[in-house]
């Protein structure tokens, strides 16, 4: 029987068995070949830290609420997950056997999915993409979508805050978008050695000095984008733009916000504070021009023209049946990797 990947309690990974159903009219059938890892929302879910775990989101008044249904375990995981096609049902077109794809879905051994549904949201078979390159669509559509929320213009000042797989995708789509000075935000060194040979101008290290006093000594970024998820990261964001900046908020942030100390540059200085949230339902802010396909669409086309350099992203790669050996190294030592990959046989 094949496996998918469970969460079954804080820091416990279990590959269960599953029942493989036949293949129904409209629908493909998958092999995975490989997936990756998210390090900000996937590890907030293992660690148990995600407000789902005490909370429940309410689709119709999109409010987090108390309630005793909130999200338990098992809890599935994964949104980058690349296999091929190996079964069509007679009546479905634009799939064969054989076809790679890449789908948005969790980790594990086979997906079945209603051609139908995945071709709506911009999932077609992939062609002159290799698997690993692959496994960065999503990631890719999610920085795409932070940069578009950060409306920059040709000219602008732009400073990144976390330059793990996103920030440093987003370093190089503000290029792409016309920054004239992008800056990258990090305390890991060879995160910001990547960051300046795929773009960036000036590297800054927050622990080493105050990258709000830096910015601000040069009048302030005309846009910041947060990916790091720390509250801390957050402020300082606040603190390095101009008067009546934008910061986009563009990570996944846990708990109560004490570093987010909203009394001082943000409230003197007038900053508008935007989320970027591609999933639960929320559309484009140019939608309909802009949606879940044409973002997909365009992701694609970065990756594949080699727009985008992501060779040096993948750092680790893990037999599936390791899988918890992967999520143990990346919650337990975050400096050592920057995208982690499942292989499967």
């Amino acid at each position: 029987m094949p496996r998918e990947l469970l969460v079954t309690r804080p820091f416990e990974i279990t590959l269960s068995p599953y029942d493989e159903p036949p293949l129904k009219a409209g629908e493909v059938r998958t092999e995975a070949v490989l997936s990756a890892l998210s390090h900000g929302t996937e590890v907030s879910l293992y660690r148990g830290t995600a407000p789902f775990h005490e909370r429940a989101f309410d689709p119709e008044l999109r409010l987090f609420r108390p309630a005793e249904t909130a999200q338990s375990y098992p809890t599935r995981l994964g949104y980058e997950w690349v296999g091929r096609v190996t079964e069509v049902a007679s009546d479905v077109t634009g799939f064969a056997v054989g076809d790679p794809v890449h789908l948005p879905l969790p980790h594990r051994e086979t997906h079945t999915f209603a051609a139908a549904e995945m071709a709506a949201i911009g999932v077609e078979p992939l062609v002159d993409l290799e698997p690993e390159r692959a496994a960065l669509l999503q990631s890719t559509g999610i920085a795409l979508q932070a940069v578009h929320d950060a409306r920059v213009k040709v000219g602008d000042v732009v400073v990144i805050f976390g330059l793990g797989a996103l920030g440093l995708l987003a370093v190089q789509l503000a290029r792409l978008a016309g920054a004239a000075v992008v800056v990258a935000v990090d305390p890991l060194a060879a995160r910001r050695s990547l960051a300046e040979k795929t773009g960036a101008t000036l590297t800054l290290d927050p622990t080493a000095e105050d990258v709000g006093l830096r910015l601000r000594e040069w009048g302030g970024a005309d846009v910041a984008v947060e990916f790091s998820g720390v509250y801390a990261a957050l402020h300082e964001a606040i603190r390095s733009v101009r008067v009546a900046g934008l910061v986009v908020a563009a990570g996944f942030y846990q708990g109560g916000g004490a570093a987010l100390r909203l009394g001082e540059e943000w409230h003197h200085n007038r900053v508008t504070m935007r989320s970027s949230q591609r999933g639960w339902g929320n559309p484009h802010r140019d939608a309909p021009a802009w949606d879940r396909a044409r973002l997909r669409r365009t992701s694609v086309r970065l990756l594949v023209t080699g727009a985008l350099d992501v060779s040096a992203f993948v750092t680790h790669r893990f037999p599936f049946a390791r899988a918890a050996d992967a999520y143990a190294l990346v919650d337990g030592h975050p400096e050592e990797v920057l995208k982690v990959v499942l292989e499967y046989s």
